[in-house]
């Protein structure tokens, strides 16, 4: 099991934790971590797209001539998909695009992208959010500390409503709960604070899920 320093809010080592090697040392698997990510997009997509047909279009149904007699080509309506104004045949219409995952590969994409940013060395273990109070300044001054400027994960247990309220209206800083984390949050920031309980939670859940890979096979190759 690998060892991480756990360190302050101010930055300053407190003493060290034990994590699962399945969990933040495995072998980095880019095509579960690409499915899960285009799993994750694929449920957020609202699917709210809509095009009017000829049936729902505004125009009177009156034939616009007769059928012969006029040398002109026939046609019955307005409303028709050649004529200007008129509906669309064949486009989008509402839908969902989520689709089912398996549960073996979200968790296997999980460990590989905290491995990923084990390995980049974006990841920083907090012994807790104690916060004194909720200003966004302070906690701005905070994250300071460990030049967290941009893309900022915060990963907390617990509720914790100081960290919630001091961290919402800065720009590029989210917060999670552990149950919560995604391998797209992961993936999208440059800087991850975990708190011990998180990191510790993360590392037993998903140790006791990690499968008894093959020599030679890839976590998560199905």
């Amino acid at each position: 099991m690998p060892k991480v320093d756990v360190v302050d809010l101010n930055n300053q080592k407190v003493g060290e934790v034990e994590l699962a090697d399945v969990v933040f040392g495995a072998e980095v698997n880019e095509d579960l971590l690409y499915e899960s990510v285009r799993h994750y997009l694929a449920g957020k997509r609202a699917g709210t797209h809509k095009v009017k047909t000829r049936h729902e279009v505004a125009g009177s149904g009156k034939k616009l001539w007769k059928q012969k007699g006029t040398g002109r080509a026939r046609m019955g309506s307005v409303r028709s998909p050649i004529w200007r104004h008129g509906g669309t045949v064949h486009g989008p219409v509402p839908r969902d695009y989520s689709y089912k995952l398996p549960r073996k590969m979200q968790l296997g994409a999980l460990r590989s992208a905290l491995s990923a940013k084990m390995r980049d060395g974006d990841i920083k273990i907090i012994s807790a959010f104690q916060l004194t109070d909720h200003k966004t300044k302070s906690f701005s001054r905070t994250l300071g500390k460990f030049e967290a400027t941009r893309k900022v994960l915060l990963v907390e247990v617990d509720e914790n409503r100081n960290l919630e309220l001091s961290a919402r209206n800065i720009e590029g800083v989210e917060l999670v709960r552990s149950h919560e984390v995604h391998p797209y949050h992961l993936l999208g920031a440059q800087h991850i604070l975990l708190t011990q309980a998180a990191a510790l939670k993360l590392s037993e859940t998903l140790a006791r899920s990690a499968p008894r890979a093959k020599a030679g096979q890839p976590e998560g190759e199905l």
